[in-house]
Protein backbone atom coordinates (compact mmCIF):
# COMPACT_ATOMS: atom_id res chain seq x y z
CA UNK A 1 0.00 0.00 0.00
CA UNK A 2 2.84 2.27 0.80
CA UNK A 3 4.52 1.50 -2.55
CA UNK A 4 1.38 2.42 -4.54
CA UNK A 5 1.20 5.77 -2.74
CA UNK A 6 4.84 6.49 -3.52
CA UNK A 7 4.24 5.82 -7.23
CA UNK A 8 1.06 7.93 -7.45
CA UNK A 9 2.56 10.95 -5.65
CA UNK A 10 4.97 12.03 -8.45
CA UNK A 11 2.36 11.43 -11.15
CA UNK A 12 -0.13 13.66 -9.37
CA UNK A 13 2.47 16.33 -8.85
CA UNK A 14 3.32 16.36 -12.57
CA UNK A 15 -0.34 16.65 -13.51
CA UNK A 16 -0.81 19.58 -11.15
CA UNK A 17 2.19 21.41 -12.66
CA UNK A 18 1.02 20.87 -16.23
CA UNK A 19 -2.46 22.06 -15.43
CA UNK A 20 -1.10 25.19 -13.78
CA UNK A 21 1.04 26.04 -16.92
CA UNK A 22 4.32 25.94 -15.10
CA UNK A 23 6.02 23.57 -17.62
CA UNK A 24 5.90 24.66 -21.37
CA UNK A 25 4.55 22.31 -23.93
CA UNK A 26 6.85 20.95 -26.57
CA UNK A 27 7.02 22.88 -29.89
CA UNK A 28 5.22 20.14 -31.73
CA UNK A 29 2.37 20.21 -29.21
CA UNK A 30 1.98 24.04 -29.05
CA UNK A 31 -0.90 25.48 -31.11
CA UNK A 32 0.13 27.65 -34.08
CA UNK A 33 -0.59 31.37 -33.89
CA UNK A 34 -2.90 33.13 -36.37
CA UNK A 35 -0.18 34.89 -38.46
CA UNK A 36 1.83 31.73 -38.66
CA UNK A 37 -1.26 29.77 -39.66
CA UNK A 38 -2.08 32.33 -42.38
CA UNK A 39 1.43 32.23 -43.71
CA UNK A 40 1.35 28.50 -43.70
CA UNK A 41 -1.97 28.44 -45.54
CA UNK A 42 -0.84 30.98 -48.21
CA UNK A 43 0.87 29.57 -51.30
CA UNK A 44 4.60 29.98 -51.66
CA UNK A 45 5.58 33.08 -53.68
CA UNK A 46 6.94 32.56 -57.23
CA UNK A 47 10.64 32.59 -57.66
CA UNK A 48 12.06 35.97 -58.78
CA UNK A 49 13.41 36.08 -62.39
CA UNK A 50 17.11 35.75 -62.74
CA UNK A 51 18.84 39.08 -63.43
CA UNK A 52 19.94 39.67 -67.04
CA UNK A 53 23.67 40.02 -67.25
CA UNK A 54 24.76 42.24 -70.13
CA UNK A 55 28.21 41.95 -71.57
CA UNK A 56 30.34 44.98 -70.86
CA UNK A 57 30.91 47.25 -73.88
CA UNK A 58 34.51 47.22 -74.92
CA UNK A 59 35.63 50.56 -76.32
CA UNK A 60 37.98 50.13 -79.29
CA UNK A 61 40.96 52.33 -78.92
CA UNK A 62 42.07 53.97 -82.17
CA UNK A 63 45.77 54.29 -82.59
CA UNK A 64 47.13 56.70 -85.20
CA UNK A 65 49.27 54.98 -87.81
CA UNK A 66 52.71 56.61 -87.64
CA UNK A 67 53.62 55.17 -91.05
CA UNK A 68 50.54 56.08 -93.13
CA UNK A 69 49.87 58.73 -95.74
CA UNK A 70 49.03 61.37 -93.17
CA UNK A 71 52.28 60.75 -91.35
CA UNK A 72 54.14 60.82 -94.67
CA UNK A 73 52.76 64.25 -95.48
CA UNK A 74 53.32 65.68 -91.99
CA UNK A 75 56.77 64.23 -91.42
CA UNK A 76 58.06 64.45 -95.00
CA UNK A 77 60.28 67.27 -96.16
CA UNK A 78 59.71 69.55 -99.14
CA UNK A 79 61.21 67.01 -101.57
CA UNK A 80 58.79 64.24 -100.51
CA UNK A 81 55.81 66.59 -100.56
CA UNK A 82 56.80 68.00 -103.94
CA UNK A 83 57.11 64.50 -105.38
CA UNK A 84 53.62 63.61 -104.10
CA UNK A 85 52.13 66.83 -105.52
CA UNK A 86 53.71 66.17 -108.93
CA UNK A 87 52.30 62.65 -109.08
CA UNK A 88 48.85 63.84 -107.99
CA UNK A 89 48.84 66.46 -110.77
CA UNK A 90 49.94 63.84 -113.30
CA UNK A 91 47.20 61.46 -112.18
CA UNK A 92 44.46 64.11 -112.30
CA UNK A 93 45.57 65.25 -115.75
CA UNK A 94 45.61 61.70 -117.06
CA UNK A 95 42.09 60.90 -115.86
CA UNK A 96 40.77 64.23 -117.21
CA UNK A 97 42.21 63.54 -120.67
CA UNK A 98 40.93 59.95 -120.69
CA UNK A 99 37.35 60.95 -119.92
CA UNK A 100 37.43 63.98 -122.24
CA UNK A 101 38.72 62.00 -125.22
CA UNK A 102 36.21 59.22 -124.62
CA UNK A 103 33.42 61.82 -124.75
CA UNK A 104 34.78 63.27 -128.01
CA UNK A 105 35.10 59.86 -129.62
CA UNK A 106 31.59 58.91 -128.58
CA UNK A 107 30.30 62.15 -130.09
CA UNK A 108 32.11 61.47 -133.38
CA UNK A 109 30.73 57.95 -133.61
CA UNK A 110 27.24 59.29 -133.02
CA UNK A 111 27.74 61.87 -135.78
CA UNK A 112 28.98 59.13 -138.11
CA UNK A 113 25.78 57.14 -137.59
CA UNK A 114 23.66 60.24 -138.15
CA UNK A 115 25.53 61.07 -141.36
CA UNK A 116 25.06 57.55 -142.68
CA UNK A 117 21.32 57.72 -142.02
CA UNK A 118 20.46 61.24 -143.17
CA UNK A 119 23.24 62.83 -145.25
CA UNK A 120 23.44 60.31 -148.09
CA UNK A 121 19.67 60.11 -148.44
CA UNK A 122 19.39 63.83 -149.22
CA UNK A 123 18.90 65.18 -152.71
CA UNK A 124 22.07 67.28 -152.75
CA UNK A 125 25.15 68.00 -150.69
CA UNK A 126 23.73 71.32 -149.44
CA UNK A 127 20.53 69.66 -148.26
CA UNK A 128 22.52 66.92 -146.63
CA UNK A 129 24.67 69.55 -144.92
CA UNK A 130 21.59 70.87 -143.13
CA UNK A 131 20.92 67.45 -141.61
CA UNK A 132 24.31 67.32 -139.87
CA UNK A 133 24.77 68.63 -136.34
CA UNK A 134 26.32 72.03 -135.80
CA UNK A 135 29.99 71.79 -134.87
CA UNK A 136 30.31 68.13 -135.81
CA UNK A 137 33.39 66.89 -137.63
CA UNK A 138 31.37 65.60 -140.58
CA UNK A 139 29.65 68.95 -141.07
CA UNK A 140 33.06 70.63 -141.02
CA UNK A 141 34.33 68.32 -143.78
CA UNK A 142 31.22 68.90 -145.89
CA UNK A 143 31.48 72.68 -145.47
CA UNK A 144 35.13 72.70 -146.52
CA UNK A 145 34.37 70.54 -149.56
CA UNK A 146 31.48 72.74 -150.70
CA UNK A 147 33.52 75.87 -150.12
CA UNK A 148 36.43 74.54 -152.19
CA UNK A 149 34.09 73.55 -155.01
CA UNK A 150 32.29 76.90 -155.04
CA UNK A 151 35.37 79.14 -154.76
CA UNK A 152 37.84 77.66 -157.19
CA UNK A 153 38.96 81.11 -158.28
CA UNK A 154 41.93 83.48 -158.08
CA UNK A 155 45.07 83.68 -160.11
CA UNK A 156 47.01 81.28 -157.88
CA UNK A 157 44.17 78.86 -157.21
CA UNK A 158 43.24 78.66 -160.88
CA UNK A 159 46.63 77.20 -161.59
CA UNK A 160 45.48 74.12 -159.62
CA UNK A 161 42.87 71.97 -161.27
CA UNK A 162 39.48 71.62 -159.61
CA UNK A 163 39.97 67.95 -158.73
CA UNK A 164 43.22 68.62 -156.85
CA UNK A 165 41.83 71.71 -155.14
CA UNK A 166 38.82 69.85 -153.74
CA UNK A 167 41.02 66.93 -152.72
CA UNK A 168 43.41 69.21 -150.85
CA UNK A 169 40.59 71.04 -149.04
CA UNK A 170 38.86 67.85 -147.91
CA UNK A 171 42.16 66.29 -146.86
CA UNK A 172 43.08 69.36 -144.81
CA UNK A 173 39.75 69.09 -142.98
CA UNK A 174 40.38 65.41 -142.26
CA UNK A 175 43.89 66.19 -140.98
CA UNK A 176 42.49 68.86 -138.66
CA UNK A 177 40.07 66.34 -137.16
CA UNK A 178 42.85 63.77 -136.73
CA UNK A 179 44.99 66.39 -135.02
CA UNK A 180 42.17 67.25 -132.64
CA UNK A 181 41.75 63.59 -131.76
CA UNK A 182 45.46 63.36 -130.92
CA UNK A 183 45.32 66.23 -128.43
CA UNK A 184 46.26 65.11 -124.94
CA UNK A 185 47.63 61.73 -125.96
CA UNK A 186 51.18 63.06 -125.76
CA UNK A 187 50.55 63.95 -122.11
CA UNK A 188 49.32 60.41 -121.42
CA UNK A 189 52.41 58.96 -123.07
CA UNK A 190 54.65 61.25 -121.05
CA UNK A 191 52.96 60.34 -117.77
CA UNK A 192 53.04 56.64 -118.55
CA UNK A 193 56.77 56.73 -119.26
CA UNK A 194 57.92 59.12 -116.50
CA UNK A 195 55.63 58.41 -113.53
CA UNK A 196 57.50 55.21 -112.48
CA UNK A 197 60.76 57.16 -112.41
CA UNK A 198 59.19 59.97 -110.38
CA UNK A 199 58.02 57.36 -107.89
CA UNK A 200 61.50 55.79 -107.98
CA UNK A 201 62.98 59.16 -107.10
CA UNK A 202 60.73 59.28 -104.03
CA UNK A 203 61.83 55.74 -103.20
CA UNK A 204 65.50 56.69 -103.33
CA UNK A 205 64.81 59.73 -101.18
CA UNK A 206 63.04 57.58 -98.58
CA UNK A 207 65.94 55.10 -98.48
CA UNK A 208 68.32 58.03 -98.01
CA UNK A 209 66.30 59.09 -94.98
CA UNK A 210 66.42 55.53 -93.62
CA UNK A 211 70.21 55.42 -93.91
CA UNK A 212 70.46 58.83 -92.28
CA UNK A 213 68.30 57.67 -89.35
CA UNK A 214 70.50 54.56 -88.91
CA UNK A 215 73.64 56.66 -88.93
CA UNK A 216 72.28 59.08 -86.33
CA UNK A 217 70.96 56.35 -84.04
CA UNK A 218 74.02 54.15 -84.43
CA UNK A 219 71.90 51.01 -84.71
CA UNK A 220 69.56 49.55 -87.32
CA UNK A 221 66.44 49.26 -85.16
CA UNK A 222 63.08 48.79 -86.82
CA UNK A 223 61.58 51.94 -85.29
CA UNK A 224 64.31 54.05 -86.88
CA UNK A 225 63.94 52.77 -90.41
CA UNK A 226 60.23 51.86 -90.57
CA UNK A 227 59.11 55.40 -91.36
CA UNK A 228 61.57 56.18 -94.17
CA UNK A 229 61.26 52.71 -95.70
CA UNK A 230 57.46 52.98 -95.58
CA UNK A 231 57.76 56.37 -97.28
CA UNK A 232 59.89 54.79 -100.02
CA UNK A 233 57.38 52.00 -100.62
CA UNK A 234 54.47 54.47 -100.75
CA UNK A 235 56.30 56.53 -103.37
CA UNK A 236 56.84 53.42 -105.49
CA UNK A 237 53.17 52.48 -105.22
CA UNK A 238 52.12 56.02 -106.19
CA UNK A 239 54.33 55.97 -109.26
CA UNK A 240 52.83 52.70 -110.46
CA UNK A 241 49.27 53.84 -109.68
CA UNK A 242 49.81 56.92 -111.86
CA UNK A 243 51.65 55.21 -114.72
CA UNK A 244 49.46 52.14 -115.29
CA UNK A 245 46.16 54.00 -116.01
CA UNK A 246 48.00 56.47 -118.26
CA UNK A 247 49.55 53.71 -120.38
CA UNK A 248 46.35 51.70 -120.63
CA UNK A 249 44.31 54.82 -121.43
CA UNK A 250 46.78 55.86 -124.12
CA UNK A 251 46.65 52.49 -125.88
CA UNK A 252 42.86 52.33 -125.62
CA UNK A 253 42.36 55.85 -127.01
CA UNK A 254 44.78 55.19 -129.88
CA UNK A 255 42.76 52.13 -130.85
CA UNK A 256 39.47 54.05 -130.72
CA UNK A 257 40.96 56.94 -132.71
CA UNK A 258 41.78 54.55 -135.53
CA UNK A 259 38.19 53.34 -135.57
CA UNK A 260 36.83 56.90 -135.62
CA UNK A 261 39.21 58.03 -138.34
CA UNK A 262 38.12 55.12 -140.54
CA UNK A 263 34.58 56.53 -140.43
CA UNK A 264 35.84 60.05 -141.13
CA UNK A 265 38.00 59.04 -144.10
CA UNK A 266 35.19 56.96 -145.57
CA UNK A 267 32.84 59.95 -145.37
CA UNK A 268 35.41 62.34 -146.84
CA UNK A 269 36.16 59.97 -149.75
CA UNK A 270 32.48 59.62 -150.63
CA UNK A 271 31.96 63.38 -150.36
CA UNK A 272 34.95 64.00 -152.60
CA UNK A 273 33.51 61.75 -155.31
CA UNK A 274 30.09 63.43 -155.06
CA UNK A 275 31.63 66.90 -155.38
CA UNK A 276 33.70 65.90 -158.39
CA UNK A 277 30.61 64.51 -160.08
CA UNK A 278 29.15 68.01 -160.04
CA UNK A 279 25.99 67.09 -158.04
CA UNK A 280 26.19 69.76 -155.41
Amino acid sequence: MLIKNLVRAPVLAALLVLSAGVLPLPASAQPASAPEAASAAAPAPAAAPAPVITAPTVSKETIDNPYGLEALWKQGDFVARGTLVIMIIMSMGSWYIIFTKLFEQRKLLKSARAAAESFWTSGSVKKGLETLDEGSAFRFIAEQGIKADAHHEGSLVEQIDRHTWITMSVQRAVDNIASRLQDGLAFLATVGSTAPFVGLFGTVWGIYHALTAIGIAGQASIDKVAGPVGEALIMTAFGLAVAVPAVMGYNWLIRRNKMVMERVRAFSGDLHNVLLSGKR
